[in-house]
């Protein structure tokens, strides 16, 4: 509780008296004589104080506010100006808060001007040559901001008289700061510093700067990764994004090596794995699996694979999206040795992942459908629709097996000859027969094909699947692949026409003998001879 001298203070500061503005903030700062110890408190009377012209008031800002006690309670903009007096006056570690307060805070950075930017980081310059890490980390930061937006004016046509005036920092100087900053502690720096050599594939470099960091969070999570049981989001949230990404890339860098720490990669990807991180689940299933993305043994002599962990990893990084990790969980169920070997899975896994776009797993569905064509006749318009897919994603082997399987669409001449032919009052007047023509005119359908179609059962979305052999029985069963949107669009008309109609024998089209008859009614000019383009289906 405040005592008679405190309150008269109290008074007297709130009147506006200088003098008792900074004793009352000293006593705020420091505690005792029955006030509390406030940061916050003591800025405020301080900063009162100094607006009067008091230069202690500002320079005890300056020695004892930090910058996270300023930030919230001020404007940086005007807080900065305490502690750029105090730089001024010779106290150089003011000049690092004087910089964080303008460069560290974009929305006062935006309208501060250029003159208070270079002179904050000219501050910023001289704390860091004195080795302070936080202003080396902060000035390369800095550095790598304003050079940015100069970099990006030096390549286009702008006016040297509208460009900004050149930064402060030059560009070889920042890679110093950010290793000064580094080798002094700075985690952020360190960072940086191994993300970069992994952008330029210096993983000797970034072996060196990602270990102490990948060692200080196995220490820091020991114990919480030896009561996890699942993937947890809270652990997530406590690595980041940026701690994960770390210890995912510093495991492959250590199972690249020709004789690579095995249990120490599986230590580092158990945590990111732990942490959620669906490509570190993944990479941890196979390493327990001693299996590469294509299903190859990796790490001969290395100690042998664990399935169980493996299936058990694998299939929450395929749950997160990952095709990868079905695609291996079809081969782990494909080994012999495997105990649960079981085949209906290996099925079931390989579909989970060509469903998700895993290009050889496609390939594999397309083959094994193809194959097994025999023991259901739905399973070569299966086979060419993964073929297809594959094909779509530059397989070759898919494109080589579709020219085999599939036929692709061609126009047949007597349907190009016969839809010249048709005038717009024999369209109106046979809107059935028109379809049939243009069907046969884009997709190269033979006159029964065109003629005994059903195109409910015979649009597949992919392909088009002709089998009219229930009514002519000379015919073959084929796939005619859709290429292209404008076929796509010809059919989903053209199926809108017969969507609600019996295309059979019993529909109103009638049987083949009907339907030819009327072709030859309505375009007598149409000479084709039946026996010879029968003969030639037939052969």
């Amino acid at each position: 509780m405040a005592n008679r001298e405190d309150l008269a203070i109290i008074r007297a500061a709130r009147a506006g008296e200088a003098q008792a503005q900074l004793t009352l903030g000293k006593r705020y700062l420091f505690g005792g004589n029955g006030l509390p110890q406030s940061a916050g408190t003591a800025f405020h009377w301080l900063e009162r104080a100094a607006r009067q012209g008091l230069a202690d008031a500002w320079m005890l800002i300056a020695q004892h506010i930090p910058y996270e006690v300023v930030v919230p309670l001020a404007k940086p903009q005007e807080a900065a100006q305490w502690y750029e007096r105090a730089f001024d006056a010779g106290l150089t570690r003011a000049g690092l808060v004087f910089a964080r307060l303008v460069l560290d805070n974009p929305a006062v950075t935006a309208t501060i001007s250029a003159e208070l930017k270079h002179k904050a980081i000219r501050a910023l310059e001289v704390v860091a040559r004195e080795g302070d890490p936080d202003a080396q980390w902060l000035l390369a930061r800095q550095g790598e901001r304003m050079l940015a937006p100069a970099t990006a004016a030096s390549s286009n046509t702008i006016p040297a008289e509208a460009q900004s005036p050149a930064p402060a920092v030059k560009a070889e100087d920042l890679h110093q700061w950010t290793k000064k900053a580094a080798d002094a502690g700075v985690e952020q720096a360190q960072h940086a510093l191994a993300d970069a050599a992994w952008r330029q594939s210096d993983f000797a470099t970034f072996r060196q700067r990602a270990q102490p960091l990948a060692d200080a969070l196995l220490r820091q999570h020991e114990s919480t990764v030896a009561q996890l049981n699942a993937p947890s989001e809270a652990l997530a949230a406590a690595l980041g994004a940026q701690n994960i990404q770390l210890l995912h890339r510093l495991a492959q860098v250590h199972m690249a090596d020709k004789r690579p720490d095995l249990l120490h990669a599986q230590q580092l990807l158990e945590l990111a794995a732990l942490a959620c991180d669906r490509d570190a689940q993944l990479a941890l299933g196979l390493l327990y699996g001693r299996l590469d993305q294509a299903g190859v043994r990796r790490f001969a002599g290395q100690g042998s694979a664990n399935y169980k962990k493996a299936i058990r990893w694998l299939t929450l990084a395929g749950e997160q999206g990952m095709a990868a990790a079905w695609y291996v969980l079809s081969r782990i169920y494909l080994k012999p040795e495997f105990s649960q070997r079981n085949l209906a899975d290996v099925q079931h896994y390989l579909e989970r992942a060509a469903e998700m776009g895993h290009v050889e797993a496609q390939v594999e569905c397309g083959v094994g459908a193809w194959r097994n064509r025999r023991d259901d006749p739905g399973n070569d318009v299966r086979a060419l629709y993964w073929l297809q897919k594959a094909a779509t994603q530059g397989a070759q082997q898919a494109r080589t097996l579709l020219d085999k399987v599939a036929d692709r669409p061609l126009a047949a001449e007597w349907a190009m000859r016969a839809r010249a032919q048709l005038s717009r009052e024999q369209i109106n007047a046979h809107p059935f027969l028109a379809a049939r023509i243009e069907l046969a005119a884009l997709f190269g359908l033979t006159r029964p094909e065109a003629l005994l179609i059903d195109l409910k059962q015979a649009d597949c979305g992919h392909c088009l699947m002709v089998d009219i052999r229930s009514q002519y029985a000379r015919s073959k069963r084929r796939l005619i692949l859709v290429e292209t949107g404008e076929q796509r669009g010809t059919l989903n008309r053209i199926g809108r026409l017969f969507e609600d109609m019996d295309c059979g024998p019993a529909g109103p089209e009638g049987n083949y003998r009907q339907r030819l008859y009327r072709l030859k009614s309505v375009l007598p000019q149409v000479q084709e001879d039946d026996e010879v383009e029968e003969q030639d289906l037939a052969a």
